[in-house]
């Protein structure tokens, strides 16, 4: 009997032994690399279709817009709107807006890869006094047109809103479009309704919107630039729609050097947008937010701004994480310095100056919504929060089931006198604080902890 791994047995078992090495080699290097990261893109080329990696270029397309000299001229939205199509078109560039005032009758849709370049406060950006007219015809979602009781104080190109009441679930119905046709009192719009305006819901039409918009959009820096609202002359326009800037799904978006300012709602505002940076900011003297990292915004970065005589300064609306609001001045808000609270996570809030706040300096939100909707993880750490709310106002207040939250090396302190002020006050549900370092002065009580007294 032949041995099994002597003569043909013992080739066998070495050609088996050979290919299963073999396998087991390949398999192992597979898997070393699978588990890689893959190599680095060390010079970047232009590639058509591949938008990930590009060289740094050092001259791309500006295009100049004035009043009276540039490559394009006007001082509407029109030209604005012209020129930023023009670069895009190109692959992304610069408009430069020249010294002037330029008003609008319609929001500025920004494109991707644009840079939108103002000269400070000699460029400005305004717009109308605002209009409504009630709807006199029921249109209905699959509509693309309206009829308006009174057309004569809107033009085709007008961006405007409806805003009734839902005939279905008696909820707000808020729609933005633009006036693209007319006949008479007849207006033809950029897209369907979608929605019912029926006229049991008292539907109306006004001229209402930002004064730069954008969704869906990517890589753009807008500096330099004053954006005027005209605040005394327009109605309210809530910050989930609208602003001096407003954006609705975007990305990687940078405010340079904006004013925003007179604006009958929000200063900054941003939804379910992602990578914000706004720095070197003025925003001031709008009814509502001064900057508004809105629902589900992921890593917003709020540094060097300043915040003055808006309803409140920073307002961390819903869902916001790994948030960054350091160095900011912010002032004279006639309800908080800076509020959060809907599941707003993780964010840190340093080295911010806040100041004559009407009501607290840092507000953390009751959210009594659902199971754990509280601002947790937040830290709030040298800061300087001075002159907060009226005689029972408070530096910094803690309500609802917030939890784990840092308190860290603030300095809180009081000119007005004691009166009932608080420096630091937490609720009685509250979860774990870490308070540490923490100076306080010239308030009543320097902290309220109603965990301890109920």
């Amino acid at each position: 009997m032949t041995h099994p791994i002597s003569g043909v047995g013992r080739r066998r078992f070495l050609t088996t032994l050979a290919r299963s090495s073999a396998v087991m080699t390949a398999a192992s290097m597979s898997r070393s690399v699978l588990a890689a990261d893959p190599p680095p893109v060390m010079k970047p080329r232009a590639t058509d279709g591949d938008d990930r990696f590009e060289p740094n270029w050092d001259e791309r397309l500006t295009i100049s817009v004035g009043e009276k000299t540039g490559d394009m001229i006007g001082k509407t939205d029109r030209v604005i709107q012209a020129a930023l199509d023009y670069v895009a078109r190109l692959g992304g560039g610069t408009v430069h807006v020249q010294p002037g005032t330029y008003t609008f009758r319609n929001a500025v849709w920004l494109p991707s890869r644009v840079r939108l370049l103002g000269s400070g406060t000699d460029s400005v950006i305004t717009r109308l006094p605002s209009s409504r007219s009630e709807l006199t015809l029921d249109s209905d979602w699959y509509d693309q047109e309206v009829t308006l009781q009174d057309g004569n104080a809107f033009q085709v190109g007008d961006g405007i809103v409806f805003q009734a009441t839902n005939p279905h679930h008696q909820g707000a119905t808020v729609i933005k479009r633009t006036l693209v046709a007319r006949h008479g009192n007849r207006f033809k719009l950029n897209d369907g309704l979608r929605e019912n305006l029926w006229l049991s819901g008292k539907p109306t039409c006004a001229s209402l919107f930002p004064l730069l918009t954008s969704e869906h959009t990517a890589d753009v820096i807008i500096e330099n630039i004053t954006l005027d609202g005209n605040r005394d002359n327009c109605e309210n326009f809530n910050g989930n729609y609208g602003g001096c800037v407003f954006l609705q799904d975007c990305n990687r978006y940078t405010f340079r050097g904006v004013t925003a300012r007179n604006y009958n709602g929000d200063g900054i505002s941003f939804q379910i947008s992602h990578d914000v940076v706004v720095e070197n900011c003025h925003s001031h003297d709008n009814t509502d937010l001064g900057v508004h990292p809105g629902s589900g915004s992921q890593r917003p970065i709020i540094r060097g701004n300043t915040l003055e005589r808006n309803s409140q300064g920073i307002f961390w609306c819903w869902g916001v994480k790994y948030g960054l609001a350091e160095n900011n001045i912010i002032d004279g808000n006639k309800l908080y310095g800076v509020s959060i609270g809907h599941n707003d996570t993780d964010n840190i809030m340093r080295q911010n100056q806040i100041r004559n706040s009407g009501k607290f300096g840092i507000l953390f939100r009751d959210e009594n919504r659902g199971l754990d909707f509280w601002a947790n993880r937040n830290i709030i750490e040298y800061n300087i929060i001075e002159n907060s709310g009226d005689d029972d106002g408070a530096g910094i207040e803690v309500t609802g089931e917030t939890k784990d939250i840092q308190l860290t090396g603030n300095t809180i302190t009081e000119t007005r006198g004691p009166a009932r002020r608080v420096g630091i006050r937490i609720g009685d549900k509250v979860g774990k604080v870490d308070l540490a370092e923490n100076k306080i002065s010239g308030v009543a009580t320097e902290i309220v902890d109603r965990r301890i007294t109920g």
